[in-house]
């Protein structure tokens, strides 16, 4: 029996980061379609987030790997400016709520299938309970869609303490129906989610394939994430897709038996690992980024501590006084490590991007790492159209930040 292949952390670290986009620089002229199309083919999905105190989520990752780009262009991919005629990604629950691309609709089938089973108890009670409005629901949907969850014409209940989601039942049928495949998003304006139906919004070609099995379906799912990742755990290739412990188990032992997953160990990782086959193995990586909360490089906060030694919680829904590092944290990644985070937040109405905290990581030089996330708060302040960065003297990389800023 031979040995089992062997990984420093470092080599690991950066197999992740080339995977993941970052091992390669930025591209020199404008950034195109095919551009975002290349990186959206390596980290294949994209996180939604509601929260825009900084920018949408969704729009982040492309920049952390590319620069600057046009955000209209990704807006095109996915229907969120009128719709093109043939939408390269679809929402859908993937790794939370996602942008999956329109190509990935039939291995998800199986989580449709699951409505009545998977979303959380206010949803599947609508099913149960009032399976009537979810007739008169869709309906209204094929009659009238695309739709917002007002034009049900139901009510909002009163707020009920403990409640995130102040969500009325026209909004939860809605959401049924999009968790069952039956609609999804057509459209959003101001970030409020447009329904339409399934066949109106994905592609005829695409609704018309095969569904594929289950186990089928959900290998495919985890030989994406394995190319995606570079090498992992099998809990890391299993969260991408937030599919099952038993089926992520069943499908990385049937592909490591086809050769596609080689068994590794990992220096300080203290779990087995797996190397996807085809894996670039850099000896360097010069990126600098900030990375959203919601980045597939750092979304696994058990892998992103495993990997880069960086403990990372959002405290968004922290009360503010409990918060360590504030509401809004982005780490940043300089090289292949991640040597700081920012708490950051646009200011829209001044055209100023404010900086509500910064820190280092300790074992990091302070002046280096402040002139080069100025350089980075610099490129981001351009790219989101501010005139103005302003430090607020919080953190202990704050003082160094500032004085970098204005130099």
């Amino acid at each position: 029996m031979s040995a089992m292949a062997h990984l420093s952390a470092a080599q690991a670290r950066r197999i992740a980061l080339a995977a993941q986009g970052f091992a390669e620089p930025r591209p020199p002229g404008p950034v195109t379609a095919r551009h975002l199309r290349r990186v959206l083919d390596r980290v294949v999905i994209l996180q939604i987030d509601s929260v825009n105190v900084f920018s949408r989520a969704h729009y982040l990752p492309l920049f952390a790997r590319l620069g600057p780009y046009p955000r209209a262009a990704l807006d095109r991919l996915t229907g969120y400016v009128p719709k093109p005629k043939d939408p390269a990604m679809f929402e859908y629950w993937a790794h939370a709520a996602s942008l999956v691309p329109v190509d990935l609709q039939p291995l998800l089938r199986w989580r449709m299938a699951r409505a009545d089973e998977e979303p959380w108890p206010g949803i599947r009670r609508i099913a149960q309970e009032n399976p009537n409005l979810l007739s008169d629901i869709l309906r209204l949907v094929t009659e009238q869609g695309p739709i917002r969850a007002g034009d049900t014409g139901i009510p909002r209940p009163a707020p009920r303490p403990g409640h995130m989601w102040n969500w009325h039942d026209g909004k939860v049928a809605l959401e049924y129906l999009f968790y069952a495949g039956r609609v999804t998003t057509a459209k959003r304006v101001n970030f409020e989610r447009y329904y339409d139906l399934s066949e109106r919004v994905i592609p005829a070609a695409v609704l018309g394939r095969p569904t594929p099995s289950e186990a089928d379906a959900k290998r495919e799912l985890i030989r994406l994430t394995a190319r995606a990742l570079g090498v992992a755990t099998e809990p890391d290739l299993r969260d991408y897709f937030r599919i099952s412990h038993a089926s992520s188990k069943a499908a990385v032992a049937e592909l490591v038996e086809a050769g596609e997953l080689v068994p590794v160990e990992v220096d300080g990782w203290g779990t087995p690992a797996y190397l996807w086959h085809e894996a670039r193995r850099p000896r360097r990586v010069s990126a600098r980024a900030l990375l959203s909360p919601f980045d597939s490089l750092v979304w696994y906060r058990e892998r992103t501590e495993r990997i880069f030694g960086f403990r990372y919680r959002i405290e968004i829904y922290t009360p503010e006084p409990k918060r360590q590092y504030g509401y809004y944290v982005l780490p940043f990644l300089l090289g292949e490590h991640l040597v700081g985070r920012v708490d950051l937040k646009t200011d829209r109405q001044a055209g100023i991007l404010r900086v509500q905290s910064a820190w280092l990581e300790p074992g990091h030089d302070p002046q280096y790492v402040a002139e080069e996330l100025a350089a980075e708060l610099a490129t981001t302040a351009r790219w989101l159209e501010l005139d103005a960065i302003e430090v607020r003297p919080r953190g202990d990389l704050a003082k160094e930040l500032s004085v970098a800023i204005e130099s």
